[in-house]
C-alpha cells in the first residue's frame, strides 16, 4: 500500500510539473509578513484575488516580506502584477520596488494603467530559497496583487476569464476544497447583521458558522470603517447591545473600544465557529436550494466548503444569493412603480423612468493637531477630483455615487476616488498656516457602502410601508428613524465636488418590516439580513441602519431555529409556524440567556 501511495504521489507531482515546469506564481497576499502593507481582498470577485495595499497615507509602509522556494536553479523572468491607480501625467502614486535576497531591483512598478504583468527583469536564482520583498516607495496606495517567475519570456493572462483559469492551472486547484464542514446555519457576512442572526441561532441551540472576511467583526460599524449605529433595537435590545456603538462621530478611534466588545461576545458562544479572513467566492443551487457556500482564506487561500440545511446572506452586496440564482433587484425603480413619489424632491427621490442610481459608498478619515510643523507631500494625481476644495477631516457626507459607477463592479474605483478626494482636500487645507501642525491621522482603506444588490422576498418593502407605519401580521423588525435618501450635491450645481452628498430625510411613524422580507422568494433555505435585504430602494432610506439591520439578523436567527425544530424551510415559519415565532421573538425582552445555552 506504501508503494503505491508513493507512485501516485510522484504522478500528481509529474502532472503538476508538466503544468507548470520550474515556473513558480507568489500570490502576494500569502507573504510570511506583509509588513506595513495590508491584505485587501474587497474586489476579489472583480479582479480574481486579494492584493497587498501600501496604505501609507503618504508615509512609505514597512517592507512586506517572505521566503519561497525553488525546484530548480537557473535564470527566470519576473513579472509583477500591479496597477497605476491614477494614471495621468504626474508621478504615478502607488510606486514600489521588489527586493530578492540582498538585490533591489531597478524596475520602478505601479507604472501600468490597469490590472495587468509587469516585467520587471531576468534574473539568476542561484539558491532553491530566497527572499523577496516589496519596497514601498510613496506611501499613496501601491498594489501587488502576485509576483510570477518563469523560465520562459511569456506575458501570464490579464484578461479576467484567461487570468482565473490560468491562476488555477498554476497552482494545480482542484475543482472543490479538500475541506467540508456542516452545520445546522452558515452566515456569511460579519457586520451587526450576521452576528445577530448568529447569536441569536447560538442562544436557540444551533451550532453556526459566521464566515467574515476580514479580521474583525461589524462591517461598517468596525473599526475599520467607523460609522456608528443608528436605529432602535425593537425586540434585540439585549443581543444588539452585545454588537453596536456609542455614538461618537464616524471616523472616530473609539471605534476600537466597542470592536474588542463585539469580537468578545460573539467568540464567547461556544457553537458559533467564527472564521474570520474567509471571503465566500462561490454558492451552489439545485432545485432552488442552496447545498453549499465554499469559502477562501484571503491570506492562505486555503478553502473550505460549508453545507447546512439553511443559509443567511448578511454580505450586504447580496452575494450569496447571486451565485445561487436569487432574484435581486438593482438601482431605483420608477416612481410609478410602488408609487414612492415625494414631489417636493421629484427626481432626486424617485425618477420618472428606472435607473441604476443607488446611494454610495463613503471613506471615512480624520487628521490630529501636532505641537510641531507636519509635512505633506504634494499630491498632483488627486487634484483633478479634489479641485479647490479644503477639509481635515470627513464625515459620512463623504461619499461617491454615479450612473457611470456600480457600487459592486466599480467598488476598487470608488475607493479610489475618495482617495483622491480626501489627500487632494487634505492638501488644500495644509495651504492655509492654521494646518500648519496638523497630520493626516486615519483614512480607511475600505468602502463603507448603503446600497447595492437588494435580493427579493415574498414581500418586498417600500417607502409607503414606512410611510404609512403599516402594520403586518409577520412583523418582526420595528423601527422609528426617518427614511432618509443621499443624492449627491453636483446633481444640484456642478461647481459642488463629487464625491460629497446630502440626505432627503421623511418624517415617518414608527414601522414593521416583516419577516416575508428576510428570506428570498425563489431560494428555498436562504434567509438574508441587512441591506441586502427585500425592498425597494426608497424602502431602504430608512432601515439600512446598523441596529436596524441587526434587528433583522436577530429576526432570522430565531428563525432558522424553528425551521431545525420543525425541518422546515424560511417560507414555511411564515405559513405554519408564525404564532410560535412571534412568541419566541416577543420573549427577547424579557427572557435572560443562561449560561448553559451559550
Amino acid at each position: 500500500m506504501k508503494t503505491l501511495h508513493y507512485i501516485t504521489l510522484l504522478c500528481v507531482l509529474l502532472g503538476m510539473n508538466r503544468l507548470i515546469g520550474q515556473d513558480l506564481l507568489v500570490e502576494a497576499e500569502s507573504f510570511d509578513n506583509p509588513g506595513g502593507w495590508t491584505i485587501d481582498p474587497q474586489f476579489e470577485q472583480q479582479m480574481g484575488s486579494p492584493y497587498l495595499l501600501a496604505h501609507g497615507i503618504g508615509e512609505p509602509v514597512q517592507n512586506a516580506t517572505t521566503q519561497v522556494s525553488f525546484e530548480s536553479l537557473g535564470e527566470y523572468h519576473i513579472w509583477v502584477r500591479t496597477k497605476n491607480w491614477v494614471p495621468g501625467d504626474w508621478e504615478a502614486p502607488g510606486q514600489f520596488q521588489l527586493k530578492i535576497g540582498e538585490k533591489t531591483l531597478d524596475k520602478v512598478l505601479g507604472l501600468r494603467s490597469g490590472w495587468g504583468w509587469e516585467y520587471v527583469d531576468k534574473m539568476g536564482i542561484t539558491d532553491k530559497q530566497i527572499d523577496i520583498e516589496l519596497v514601498d516607495l510613496t506611501g499613496f496606495d501601491g498594489r501587488c496583487d502576485a509576483i510570477y517567475f518563469s523560465t520562459k519570456y511569456e506575458e501570464p493572462p490579464s484578461a479576467f476569464k484567461k487570468l482565473v483559469e490560468w491562476r488555477k492551472k498554476v497552482k494545480a486547484e482542484p475543482n472543490a476544497p479538500s475541506l467540508t464542514k456542516s452545520y445546522d446555519l452558515v452566515v456569511i457576512g460579519g457586520g451587526i447583521a450576521g452576528c445577530a442572526a448568529s447569536i441569536a441561532a447560538a442562544e436557540e441551540g444551533l451550532k453556526v458558522a459566521l464566515i467574515h472576511d476580514r479580521p474583525v467583526l461589524g462591517g461598517n460599524a468596525s473599526e475599520e470603517i467607523r460609522v456608528h449605529t443608528l436605529g432602535i433595537y425593537g425586540n434585540f435590545e439585549r443581543i444588539l447591545k452585545k454588537l453596536d456603538t456609542e455614538h461618537y462621530p464616524n471616523g472616530s478611534a473609539e471605534a476600537k473600544a466597542d470592536q474588542k466588545k463585539r469580537d468578545d461576545n460573539v467568540k464567547s458562544y461556544k457553537n458559533i465557529d467564527l472564521f474570520l479572513n474567509h471571503r465566500a467566492y462561490d454558492a451552489k443551487a439545485e432545485d432552488n436550494s442552496i447545498q453549499y457556500v465554499d469559502a477562501r482564506h484571503t491570506a492562505t487561500g486555503h478553502r473550505i466548503r460549508f453545507t447546512a440545511p439553511r443559509f443567511v446572506d448578511s454580505t450586504g452586496d447580496g452575494w450569496i444569493g447571486f451565485w445561487a440564482g436569487a432574484e435581486f433587484n438593482y438601482g431605483r425603480e420608477s416612481s410609478e412603480t410602488y408609487d414612492e413619489t415625494w414631489e417636493e424632491h421629484g427626481e432626486l427621490w424617485t425618477p420618472t423612468e428606472p435607473d441604476d442610481a443607488v446611494m454610495g459608498s463613503s471613506v471615512l478619515w480624520g487628521s490630529k493637531e501636532t505641537e510641531v510643523a507636519q509635512e505633506f507631500p504634494d499630491v498632483p494625481w488627486a487634484m483633478s477630483v479634489a479641485k479647490k476644495y479644503a477639509r481635515v477631516a470627513g464625515e459620512w457626507q463623504w461619499e461617491f455615487s454615479s450612473p457611470d459607477h456600480n457600487q459592486i463592479d466599480d467598488a476598487e474605483d470608488i475607493r479610489d476616488h475618495m482617495l483622491r478626494a480626501i489627500y487632494g482636500s487634505f492638501a488644500n487645507a495644509k495651504k492655509d498656516s492654521l494646518n500648519s501642525k496638523r497630520k493626516l491621522e486615519w483614512v480607511s482603506s475600505l468602502v463603507g457602502k448603503r446600497e447595492s444588490r437588494r435580493l427579493v422576498g415574498d414581500h418586498i418593502f417600500t417607502f409607503n410601508d414606512a410611510k404609512e407605519g403599516r402594520k403586518f401580521p409577520d412583523g418582526v423588525v420595528i423601527e422609528v428613524r426617518d427614511v432618509d435618501i443621499h443624492y449627491q450635491t453636483v446633481l444640484e450645481d456642478e461647481e459642488n465636488p463629487d464625491f460629497i452628498s446630502e440626505a432627503l430625510f421623511y418624517k415617518t411613524p414608527q414601522y414593521y418590516i416583516p419577516y416575508r422580507s428576510l428570506y428570498s422568494k425563489n431560494i428555498s433555505n436562504l434567509f438574508m439580513a441587512g441591506r441586502n435585504f427585500s425592498c425597494s430602494h426608497a424602502g431602504l432610506g430608512g432601515p439600512r441602519v446598523m441596529r436596524t439591520t441587526g434587528q433583522m439578523g436577530a429576526a432570522v436567527g430565531f428563525a432558522a431555529a424553528l425551521c431545525k425544530k420543525y425541518d422546515v424551510n424560511p417560507r414555511e415559519i411564515y405559513t405554519g409556524y408564525l404564532e410560535e415565532y412571534l412568541a419566541l421573538i416577543e420573549r427577547q425582552k424579557f427572557e435572560k440567556i443562561p449560561e448553559s445555552k451559550k
